[in-house]
This record gives structure tokens, sequence and C-alpha cells, in this order.
């Protein structure tokens, strides 16, 4: 971890240049008021101080057109020389389709299966955009900030709690998605736990109720 250049909300300020906050945050898909926020380096609210996250810096960078790797690198997240110990493929040796969920650190990607985690280190803005493209060819969806989750393997959603399972018996490994992002997903979760486990599922129109069933092998929900 390294330390971020001096005065890095003013940097922010200046890569946005002459863009309005609100095209800023069009553009990233971050609110207006959050990345003024990160351009004053303090919430507004609480007068805390704040960095941006991994998965902030990208989408800054996406919006700016800035190189990801600089960013993080000014931020502090990364320093140069974390560059050249990087291995030269991301994904090498991960299959990416018995992958359970995967976590992403400031400067590594981890990858949990049923019984083992593998660790990757971050590289460039190229490389994990790609990387981020691959995810959704494997119908990974993000449920947190750093948290991608494969629904080809939930098994069990417990709506009350925000928690994935990956078994039926839900014994085994879990994770918590934010609340946004179980709005979001609410029906495709379930959807995904039927397909997945070859049950029915029922759906609420109003005060009736409908019972849809899905093959054990239907796909691309």
């Amino acid at each position: 971890m390294g330390q971020p250049i001096p005065d890095f909300g003013k940097f922010l300020e200046n890569l946005r240049g002459v863009m309005s906050l609100r095209e800023a945050a069009r553009k990233s898909g971050l609110s207006h008021a959050y990345i003024r926020d990160l351009e004053l380096e303090r919430n507004r609210s609480t007068n805390d101080r704040i960095t941006p996250s991994p998965d902030t810096l990208q989408k800054l960078s996406a919006a700016y057109g800035y190189p990801y790797t600089e960013l993080m690198i000014k931020a502090g997240h990364l320093v140069s020389g974390d560059l050249h110990n990087a291995p030269t493929k991301q994904s090498a040796n991960v299959d990416l389709p018995s992958v359970h969920y995967i976590e992403l650190g400031a400067k590594e990607i981890t990858y949990y299966t049923h019984k083992i985690k593998i660790c990757q280190s971050i590289e460039s803005l190229i490389d994990f955009s790609s990387f981020l493209d691959q995810l959704e060819e494997h119908e990974f969806k993000k449920m947190d900030m750093d948290l991608y989750v494969n629904f080809n393997h939930i098994r069990k959603y417990d709506e009350r709690k925000g928690l994935i399972y990956f078994d039926e018996e839900g014994a085994g490994s879990s994770v918590t998605i934010s609340a946004i992002r179980q709005r979001k997903y609410h029906d495709l979760i379930l959807r995904k736990v039927a397909n997945n486990t070859g049950k029915s599922l029922e759906i609420s129109f109003g005060k009736t109720r409908k019972t849809v069933s899905f093959s054990a092998t239907e796909k691309n929900i």
C-alpha cells in the first residue's frame, strides 16, 4: 500500500475539468454529491475524511478517460513497484465457471470455489476491464462494493438476512449482499435458486400467487 498524492481530491477535480458534476455522475454511475465529497476528500455530512475504493476509481477512470492503474497509484492503493511483480495473466489457472464468488481488494482478486480460494494481483485497466467482461459472460453479478457472485451457483437465498448460499441446506459458505443489490436482483435470485435446484418458484401477483416450474437443465434466465 502506498500513500496518496497531496491534494488527491483536487487532482480528481482537475480531471473532471469542465465536465459538470451531474455529467460526471451520469458517466461514472456515482452520485454527483459523492463525487464532490471525493474532490473535497471528506464526507460533508459527517466531516469524516474519505478515500475512493478501487471500484470507485475504476468508474472514475472510465468516466474521465484516465488510466485506472495511475489512479490507483495516485490514491495510494498501489505503488509503481507492484506492477512489475504482477503476474502476466490475471485469470490464469482460474476456471471462472467453478468459482462461487469473487472479492476485489486494493491490489488483488480473490476467487472462492467450493473447496479453495485463489488470490491474484490486479494489473492494468485494460486487463481489469476485460476481466469484468468475462465475469458478465459467466453470469457473475455485483452484489456489493467489492463482491461478485456467480448466479449459476446460488442454491439458497435468505431474503430477511440478505444472505446467499451455495448449498441447498444453507450450512456451507455464504455471502451478504447489499440492500440496494438485494432489491435490484431479488426476483432474478429467486429464479436462479429455482433453476439451480430444479425446484418450483412461487411468484406473487398482487394478492394471488402463481407457481412456476423450472427444469434442472433450464439456462439463460
